[in-house]
């Protein structure tokens, strides 16, 4: 069997691989959610969905480093990388054990296309099809049903600090803040850009700066220390898995993204 990753690099399997190690926290969900959790050797310290997976799977380290010893040891199959998530560094390590897919998502296509992909490596179409279907049907009826008619709203999407850090263009949150008709303020600035925060006419145009749980987890603190830099902004603490992981999760992120613009809409424009 001969598959091509999202990196367009071709992998080769002799058959159904069984034993992996998902060194992605979205993707070990989604793996779960695909009926593999069996099949999961190991994980990252980051993987808590499902809550007893650490507890099930051997955890390898985190998403920038690892153990590779302990991934030896586990004999495993396949290893579960993403370009962004990973470094490659990590991926070369893991190639010198065993066959390594890599994942890299941008959009919903993506996250779609890797579900779909999942489901042909591991021999589990009907799963992967349903999970595929179900977040088809939510987008086309938030798009068609909710969005359609909300007005646009400026923000700032941070995910750091010390430096401040904040969502920019070419980023799955990025995509995900535009279909929820959220203009970002640094969709100018590529990745994940380090900003300085003051008092700019850019930053009092700002309606929702939005505080994200991960990788930084921000709390209600951070909310004041943040409002004399944004004065006309309503300042939010908003749930990143909902932005930034693209496997199964996004069967449940747009109910999340209703519920989070209906407690938006008394904002003035």
């Amino acid at each position: 069997m001969i598959f091509k990753d999202q990196l367009k690099r071709e992998i080769h399997f002799t058959e159904t691989p069984s034993r992996i190690i998902s060194l992605v926290p979205s993707q070990t969900e989604l793996l779960c959610d695909l009926g593999l959790e069996t099949n999961i050797v190991g994980v990252t310290k980051f993987c808590v969905h499902p809550h007893h997976i650490k507890s099930d799977a051997a955890v390898v380290g985190g998403t920038k480093q690892i153990h590779i010893e302990k991934i030896k040891a586990l004999k495993p199959d396949i290893i579960l990388c993403n370009k962004e998530e990973n470094t490659k560094a990590i991926v070369e390590l893991c190639e010198s054990i065993c066959t390594v897919h890599i994942s890299d998502i941008y959009d919903i296509d993506d996250s779609l296309g890797l579900i779909m992909q999942y489901g042909e490596i591991f021999d589990c179409t009907t799963k992967s099809e349903l999970i595929a279907n179900r977040i088809k049907t939510e987008l086309e009826s938030f798009k068609r049903d909710f969005i359609k008619d909300k007005p646009v709203l400026k923000v700032s999407y941070f995910i750091w600090k010390n430096p401040w850090m904040v969502a920019g263009s070419n980023t799955f949150i990025n995509h995900l803040l535009q279909l929820n008709k959220f203009e970002n303020i640094y969709s100018h600035k590529s990745r994940y850009p380090e900003i300085t925060i003051n008092n700019t006419k850019e930053s009092k145009s700002v309606d929702v700066v939005m505080l994200s749980s991960e990788p930084f987890p921000f709390k209600e603190i951070h909310k004041k220390e943040l409002q004399e830099f944004y004065p006309n902004a309503t300042i939010v603490l908003v749930d990143g898995e909902m932005f930034s992981w693209y496997g199964s999760r996004l069967v449940k992120a747009f109910a999340y993204f209703k519920t989070l613009r209906l407690s938006l809409q008394n904002i003035a424009l």
